[in-house]
């Protein structure tokens, strides 16, 4: 039991302001302060000003400067049960394992955001004086002495530790926008977020760059975590030292903002993160996740859950998803079939004149699966030992991934360069992987030369630019973003899509044209008639096969590529898709629009014999999954479809009566006024 006389002096304290009838909630802040240190050994209770108005708990509790806890306190008599729900303490409870809820009388203390128990000083009187009782202070004291020394559980589970970095980078996330707003126009986070608009993302808003802040750090902790030897040890300050050379541009990004200068208002969020951090176990993490589904990627399954916890609807504006496995594995070893048969490289993705970019590479899974394919080749045609040579002189140079959002970014680094290392290349070096921060449908600019914090992120967007103008992709392969309410709407990209607008501008609504996926097919489209031959494969919303108003794409897509490939997925449960048999009809992802595979083939001679070749898959999810990875490009059973005009379908349509149809009387000329009339929404 802890010694009663710092609660008495406490008290006493507390009762004197109280006395002057002016004290305010700040004003007992000195006193609780005071008990939190005399009552626990070696305990620093830390209240900054500045922390708390940028939305930081009013204490801080830390022993050898590790934190402890967290203590958020109210006015004296304010009612606590209120306290509790507001969205203010939700937030807390979600991001802070070990925190006590007091109005300096009463005491609430939560545990990975549980009540766990409750202590009370005393009450305030009606002639405003405070009554004590000595269970009271040997209730309090108890539950200080379990407040201290409750031990952070240590993180076993994927699942787990997501979740908590989720609560701890969103608490991180706020933090900054509010420190953004107190600061002047000279202040640190002003010049960070105008060196991003100048350099890699003009467009970017003071939101979203709070959020890329604390991606960034949550990330760039993550991966230097995942490469820490044992980790108890693990902090902030030498995470930058364990962040992969292969990523340059991360370590450089994370030293400036979370090296030593980050001011403390953030800091002592970002170090309970690695607090965190230290805690886990990462060989748990890494090695479990997700090995009882078709999407066995672990590093993925964490940035899925993630995301979930940090911003759900992220998913939702971004159209981040997850691509299954077997639809990556069906995509590349189909191109790779191709680049064999139809461009003359025998060893397929493996050739090293086979330039290859994934314009919205996420996490890396597409990247990922070329680099497992090319090394299956390598090594089967010239041996084991021939692969560290090959990655250093004929394959880094040569695959390139393009990320807009931190996440995925650093993952995607992290996963390809883990991956390397696991098929025995050394990445002691200081070769970097080609995946880079930028926004593919950004025209590429190389950027005037900068100093300072801009200089390394102009750097970055340099190196992409050069992709974009110069390099001679060969291979355009993704799943790109859904979103019907693009936020792309760049001069460049908006250029390259007056071609698939051209022949439907008199159409009253073409805003379909203008989802981030169709924008995505078209910086492709355009990217290998740079080149002048190649190939495309994605995995996309599927509305362009037959869509009205997609007939102007679908018609310069057949002018420019020889042959077109489509395997329709289905699974499009906002039109209650069925298998033809009336069976059930799943969609490959979590998500009601129905998808499909393209493959687009532009060889270096036009063909005699130009084509669209088109296959149906339905039924359950596992029975797709199965399929997709049985079968290639070579094996799946294709059926020959002749788009015509006016609307070059490519799907199929019994056109026997076409020609009778069209001679028949136009609605629109049958009717001088119309409108859409009625149409459902939300039902």
């Amino acid at each position: 039991m802890a010694n009663p006389d710092p609660f008495r002096t406490y008290l006493d304290e507390v009762r004197r302001k109280l006395a002057t009838d002016v004290a305010k909630e700040h004003a007992y802040r000195g006193a609780l302060g005071g008990l939190l240190e005399a009552t626990g050994d070696g305990i620093q209770a830390i209240n900054d000003s500045a922390q708390v108005a940028c939305g930081a708990p009013d204490f801080i509790v830390l022993r050898a400067a590790t934190p402890v806890g967290y203590v958020e306190a109210k006015d004296i008599d304010t009612s606590l049960d209120d306290a509790a729900r507001t969205d203010q303490l939700k937030r807390y409870r979600e991001s802070l394992s070990n925190l006590i809820l007091t109005d300096y009388l009463e005491f609430r203390w939560y545990v990975e955001g549980q009540e766990r128990e409750r202590a009370r000083l005393g009450t305030v009187t009606q002639d405003g004086k405070v009554r004590s009782t000595k269970a009271g202070l040997q209730d309090l004291s108890d539950l200080l002495r379990r407040f201290f020394a409750q031990e952070p559980p240590m993180l076993g589970t994927p699942r787990e530790l997501a979740q908590r970095m989720a609560g701890l980078a969103r608490m991180t996330r706020d933090l900054i926008q509010k420190a953004y707003k107190r600061e002047g126009k000279e202040g640190r986070f002003h010049s960070q977020l105008a060196a991003f608009r100048e350099t890699l993302i003009p467009d970017l808003e003071a939101e979203q760059f709070a959020d890329m802040y604390a991606q960034t750090i949550a990330y760039g902790l993550f991966a230097a975590r995942v490469r820490a030897p044992g980790g108890a040890d693990f902090t902030r300050q030498e995470a930058a030292w364990n962040l992969p050379k292969t990523n340059p541009f991360l370590r450089k990004l994370f030293n400036e903002i979370a090296g030593p200068d980050l001011p403390q208002e953030i800091a002592w969020a970002v170090d309970d993160l690695a607090h965190l951090l230290a805690r886990a176990d990462m060989s748990e993490v890494l090695r479990d996740f997700g090995k009882a589904t078709k999407q066995e990627d672990p590093i993925v399954h964490f940035y899925e859950t993630f995301l979930g916890h940090y911003d759900p609807q992220m998913r939702q504006r971004r159209g981040v998803y997850y691509t299954p496995e077997p639809v990556v594995s069906y995509i590349v070893r189909s191109i790779d079939h191709l680049l064999k048969t139809r461009f003359n490289r025998p060893l397929g993705l493996a050739e090293e004149d086979v330039l290859i970019l994934d314009p919205a590479c996420g996490t890396g899974t597409f990247l990922y699966f070329v680099i497992q394919e090319i090394h299956d080749t390598v090594v089967r045609e010239r041996g084991e030992g021939a692969w560290n040579s090959y990655v250093r002189e004929k394959l880094l140079g040569r695959i390139f991934g393009f990320e807009l959002l931190m996440a995925p970014y650093a993952m995607a680094h992290m996963k390809l360069a883990l991956q390397l290392q696991d098929l025995g290349y050394d990445l002691d070096g200081e070769e970097r992987l080609g995946i880079y921060l930028t926004n593919s449908l950004e025209e590429a600019i190389t950027r005037a030369e900068t100093l300072g914090f801009a200089r390394f992120i102009s750097e970055e967007a340099d190196a992409a630019s050069e992709i974009k103008k110069q390099k001679p992709i060969m291979v355009v392969l993704g799943n790109p973003p859904y979103s019907v309410s693009s936020a792309n709407k760049g001069a460049h990209i908006e250029r390259l899509m007056d071609r698939y607008k051209e022949a439907v501008r008199s159409e009253r609504n073409i805003q379909p044209l203008s989802d981030d996926y169709i924008k995505f097919i078209r910086f492709a489209h355009d990217r290998i008639e740079r080149t002048g031959y190649g190939i495309v494969g994605m995995i996309t919303n599927h509305s362009y096969l037959s869509g009205l108003i997609h007939r102007g794409m679908r018609e310069e897509l057949l002018k420019s590529f020889d042959e077109i490939y489509i395997l329709n997925l289905h699974g499009n449960a906002l039109i209650g898709e069925q298998a033809p048999d009336g069976a059930a009809d799943d969609n490959v992802f979590d998500i009601r629009q129905g998808v499909a595979v393209a493959i687009f083939v532009k060889p270096v001679e036009r063909l005699p014999d130009r084509g669209v070749h088109y296959a149906d898959l339905w039924g359950v999810r596992d029975a797709k999954y199965s399929a997709l990875q049985a079968t290639d490009i070579s094996s799946t059973a294709w059926r020959a479809l002749e788009p015509r005009s006016p609307n070059f379908f490519l799907v199929p349509r019994d056109t026997h009566l076409a020609r009778e149809y069209r001679t028949a009387l136009s609605l629109a000329d049958a009717f001088v006024l119309s409108s859409t009339g009625i149409t459902t929404h939300r039902d």
